[in-house]
């Protein structure tokens, strides 16, 4: 995420100020508000966007993993939150002055998704195969993807999704690690939480300034957890520039190629990019990390994908706001 999934997503694509949608797909987080309007642009150009977007995010994703071994899975959820959100408040400086007091709940609301959403996502990926739990995950937004559009279809699509789920868990999920299993299926939970609050805190906040607080809330929701869990393991200069490069790779860079790329496409195209984040976190793992997934597991994530895509594709077109 994580999909900071913002990401992900989980399927869930950034919601722009203008119409933010529920029913689209992004990773770990996603769902990536505050876009900026789309203005035209090269479709080549912003395809890859998308994917060096979500080539960062995942990849970022396994380097986290190999840090864990020097900070633990909370620790480095926090250095990575932390990290992002100096960043973003530096680069951003959002307005703090004049909101109301609805404003300031749904960011909190937003950010205290998106920090659990990473918690819950890191926990995951310390347990099972990064590829498996993303693809566990992204069953948040698509199930919201489903529900919200509301058409015979989308049954369709959820089939789809319960047999790549029934391929991974053949046999019965304590193959996976039961444990690992719950927290990326927590995770993506917590993911269609984060769309929801996202496309609201975009409708309030210009640009990415919601996404700047909400980073901060994320923030002090994971410091605590992580300085308890690896104390002052926090402070070591190597894992200190370690979770300084997760941060950038999983939520800084990923998010502003994802804006950019949303000036040149439809959020649909968008949405149906996003919705190959399962096989990309696949690849990272076997790349950086070395799992190897089996011909029924890789399956199994191919229709997870074909689902999400079918969902965004047969989803209903937002209504301009």
């Amino acid at each position: 995420m994580p999909r900071s999934r913002p990401a992900t997503s989980r399927p869930s694509s950034s919601p722009s100020p203008s119409s933010p949608s529920p029913s689209s797909p992004s990773s770990d987080a996603a769902s990536r508000p505050g876009a900026a309007p789309r203005v035209g642009g090269r479709p080549a150009v912003a395809v890859a966007l998308v994917l060096g977007g979500a080539l960062s995010l995942q990849f970022g994703s396994a380097i986290a993993v190999l840090v864990f071994e020097r900070a633990g899975a909370l620790g480095v959820v926090s250095l990575r939150l932390s990290v992002a959100a100096v960043v973003m408040m530096l680069v951003c400086r959002p307005r703090l002055r004049g909101r109301t007091g609805a404003d300031w709940r749904t960011v909190a609301c937003f950010g205290l998704s998106l920090g659990a959403m990473n918690t819950l996502f890191y926990q995951a990926v310390d347990r099972i195969p990064i590829g498996v739990a993303v693809t566990l995950e992204v069953l948040g937004p698509l199930t919201l993807s489903v529900v919200a559009s509301r058409r015979w279809s989308s049954v369709l699509w959820a089939v789809l999704a319960l047999a790549g789920v029934g391929l991974l868990g053949r046999g019965g999920f304590d193959r996976l690690d039961p444990a690992g299993a719950a927290f990326a299926l927590a995770a993506g939970a917590m993911w269609a939480v984060y769309i929801v609050f996202g496309a609201r805190t975009a409708r309030r906040f210009s640009q990415v300034d919601g996404l700047a607080l909400a980073m901060v809330v994320g923030a002090a929701l994971s410091l605590p957890l992580g300085v308890a869990s690896a104390g002052r393991a926090l402070l070591d200069p190597v894992t200190l520039g370690l979770g300084a490069l997760v941060a950038l790779m999983s939520s800084v860079l990923p998010y502003s190629l994802e804006l950019l790329a949303l000036r040149r496409i439809a959020a649909s195209t968008f949405a149906v990019l996003m919705s190959l984040e399962p096989a990309v976190a696949a690849t990272a793992g076997f790349v950086v990390l070395h799992q190897r997934l089996g011909l029924l597991d890789a399956l199994a994530i191919a229709l997870v994908v074909a689902a999400s895509m079918g969902a965004v594709r047969t989803s209903p077109a937002p209504s301009s706001s």
